[in-house]
């Protein structure tokens, strides 16, 4: 496995609940743009009592719509497209042969990132280009915030290289207008069974 792919898989890692206390991570961190603010994530994350990250996990992605790790949100907020593009992305997993986790949605940010390292640049890195204006919110949410997991976010963006103008301007769009709003919710779309990694059987 690359660097780069290490680099993805280790945020993904870092960016689930802390279950238990801190996850067995590398001695190092691989070289690259991420190692900075990875290596300053991790000196905290270390230091942490089990207790302490469960609480400042559940505080920051649980409780704070605005640093929410499911990433169709901030595109498509809760309508009926998010159910759509919530299948879409489970459909691209397992065209790659790989399916998600029972327990989780296919947008949660820890899952995307796994499948970025399985897939490497191009394919695997995919989703997370095209929800990097909702990566660019959460990384905001969490510096205002003054949480460490913003450092985590600082690699990510990292790794995907400078916004383009046009990522800017939907940056601010975004910021100011907030994600779409239709009270809808998903059940419309499709049931739970379709949006997580479990098989549909008739």
């Amino acid at each position: 496995m690359t660097g780069r792919a290490e680099t993805f898989r280790l945020l993904g890692l870092l960016l689930q609940y802390p279950d238990g206390g801190p996850p067995v991570v590398p001695a190092t961190v691989p070289d690259g743009p991420a190692r900075e603010p990875l290596t300053r994530f991790l000196a905290w994350y270390g230091a942490q009592s089990p207790f302490d990250l469960a609480q400042h996990y559940v505080e920051t992605f649980d409780l704070r719509r605005r640093t929410s790790l499911y990433l169709t949100y901030y595109l498509h907020g809760d309508t009926r497209r998010r159910g759509m593009a919530m299948l879409m992305l489970k459909q691209r997993y397992r065209a790659a042969g790989l399916t998600p986790p029972e327990d989780e949605l296919p947008d949660y940010l820890p899952v995307v990132c796994e499948f970025a390292a399985l897939l490497g640049p191009g394919a695997g890195e995919a989703p997370l280009r095209q929800h990097r204006t909702g990566l660019e919110l959460i990384r905001a949410g969490l510096h205002d915030a003054g949480s460490p997991y913003a450092a985590l976010l600082d690699a990510l963006t990292a790794l995907l290289g400078e916004l383009t103008p046009e990522d800017q301007a939907a940056v601010r769009e975004l910021a100011a207008s907030g994600p779409p709003d239709e009270e809808v919710g998903l059940a419309p779309f499709a049931p739970p069974e379709y949006l997580t990694g479990r098989e549909v059987r008739a």
